[in-house]
């Protein structure tokens, strides 16, 4: 896939604010500080499309960026933050439970794991829970650069051995670097597959 244009349309932290549900939506979520805002920059190969930031918990609102003028990538806010006020998690909880639980469009959730850690509790326990909804799932793995390879195979197959405890299968994986570009090509690659099952889908629906 090549992406022609990306724009940033709205930041809001209602979802009833949100841009009208009828395209497609591929949204981005994970551990505060995972690199969300860093993988979009690289996807769209645009420095400063999504705000970065060095301190965590710095996207607050759910951010739609409209690409090729024909489908939207989203940025969630982050959880897992220890160090914002209670009331800011639990506000972040169900800005996202909103969003996972209604947001009609969403063709994919990537969930974005930091390939340098061991599994963490709650990328865990997120996944099943959103799985558990029955949105489509994708773990990212990002910030690949900084490790080697043997240790970010290991750390992919902690991850793989503590989903599969209560999965049958586990959901597709990708690995990335924001800095390297590392998986752009594939993480597009999915994106579009996903488009294009959508369109045959609706298509089946129209001729029925």
């Amino acid at each position: 896939m090549k992406i022609n244009s990306a724009t940033f349309i709205s930041s809001y932290a209602d979802i009833r604010k949100c841009p009208a549900p009828d395209k497609p939506e591929f949204a981005f979520i994970g551990r505060s500080n995972v690199g969300k805002s860093s993988l979009i920059n690289a996807l769209t190969n645009q420095k400063k499309l999504a705000k970065t930031s060095v301190k965590p918990g710095k996207t607050q609102t759910i951010n739609h960026f409209l690409i090729n003028e024909s489908w939207y990538l989203v940025d969630l806010p982050g959880y897992g933050y220890a160090s914002v006020s209670k009331s800011t998690r639990e506000g972040f909880g169900r800005m996202i439970e909103e969003y996972v639980a209604k947001r009609e469009n969403i063709s994919c959730l990537f969930v974005l794991i930091d390939s340098r850690l061991e599994p963490q509790k709650n990328d865990l326990s997120f996944i099943h829970w959103a799985g558990g909804k029955g949105v489509p799932l994708a773990i990212i793995f990002t910030k690949s650069d900084k490790l080697n390879k043997n240790d970010l195979n290991k750390n992919i197959r902690k991850f793989e051995k503590a989903l599969l405890e209560e999965w049958d299968e586990t959901p597709p994986l990708l690995v990335t670097s924001a800095e390297t570009k590392l998986g752009r090509e594939d993480v597009l690659s999915f994106i579009q597959e996903a488009i294009e099952r959508r369109e045959e889908t609706t298509s089946e629906d129209l001729e029925e």
